[in-house]
């Protein structure tokens, strides 16, 4: 048996040995998460991670990086979910390195509940064509719990005048100033998500801090009485275009509050972010959404003509 070395991630020297492991990995899984060292950079920034405890390596005897398990922990007064992402070398596959990932995901949640005292959650996905990772999840006890489906449609077809609401009016975020209000709205839209977990002002700016973020492409929508109604926000990565050879962008938030729906704000929202990515150059857009989405979305988004590309299996372990 080969002996691994496991150990904690140790910063800006491990960056480009993962770099280079996710470019392996996509080469053959062809998952589109190939992130550069800049952009592992920014999301090894993010407030909520615990750099410490939180990402784990395993390397061969060469030393070489052939496996990582990475927990993004989302903590609220009831429940703590723990999002493992397990990325293994396709030549260290055929052993049991992605079950011992899983294993460390689990044991590192366990740590998660003796500390805070709640109940926890252990999250993975899996796209719906991989089936042995399917079945590696399965077998480890997970349960599937819900679809998200990946959807795009192309930006050099007509895109229909976005109409709003009478009196109210749609213009960009204002980052800072608008931070606490941005926050509330966005966390009373996803109020009926029975995952979400409230997003903080501290993360709000975090993500707004991202290389790649473009005020133009981050919409709100003002009631008439000045409240924040909805966001959609959405974003374009120029380096994964030139990866994958695309041109594409992100409807990366939609989003109305309660209150103001069904009355047409979120369809117009989403006509003017698709405009807007139009204008920046893209000319396809992609958006993700759940199949059981409890406000219509899947049907909003196929109203305006976007369709299925392909669909992710999100699994649930309680641990």
């Amino acid at each position: 048996m080969i002996s691994l070395t496991i150990r904690s991630y140790e910063g800006e020297t491990d960056l480009q040995s993962i770099s280079d492991l996710l470019k392996a990995c996509e080469a053959v899984d062809k998952l589109n998460q190939e992130p550069s060292v800049s952009e592992l950079r920014q999301a090894s920034d993010d407030p909520s991670l615990d750099k410490a405890r939180d990402i784990r390596l395993w390397e061969d005897p060469d030393g070489k990086l052939i496996g990582i398990g990475h927990l993004g922990i989302s903590r609220s007064d009831e429940a703590i979910d723990g999002s493992l992402s397990c990325r293994v070398h396709p030549s260290a596959r055929s052993g049991n390195l992605e079950r011992q990932i899983i294993t460390w995901g689990e044991e590192r949640m366990r740590e998660v509940q003796q500390d805070q005292g709640v109940h926890v959650k252990l999250r993975a996905s899996a796209r719906d064509d991989k089936a042995g990772f399917i079945a590696l999840l399965e077998s480890s006890g997970f349960k599937s719990e819900r679809c998200l489906l990946t959807m795009t449609r192309s930006l050099k077809e007509p895109i229909t005048e976005p109409q709003l609401p009478a009196n109210f009016t749609l213009r960009q975020v204002r980052d800072q100033q608008d931070a606490e209000a941005w926050v509330e709205m966005y966390n009373q839209s996803l109020i009926d998500d029975c995952n979400h977990h409230p997003l903080t002002v501290e993360h709000y700016k975090y993500l707004r801090s991202h290389p790649t973020y473009r005020p133009d492409l981050d919409l709100v929508a003002i009631a008439p009485d000045g409240t924040f109604a909805g966001c959609c926000e959405c974003a374009i990565n120029p380096d994964s275009n030139t990866r994958t050879g695309h041109n594409e962008g992100w409807v990366s938030q939609l989003g109305t509050r309660r209150g103001f729906r069904r009355i047409g704000l979120g369809r117009a929202m989403l006509l003017s972010g698709m405009r807007q990515l139009q204008a920046a150059g893209a000319d396809m857009a992609k958006l993700s959404v759940y199949f059981n989405n409890p406000n219509g979305a899947l049907q909003l988004y196929e109203s305006v003509g976007f369709y299925k590309l392909y669909t992710w299996i999100s699994y649930v372990k309680y641990v």
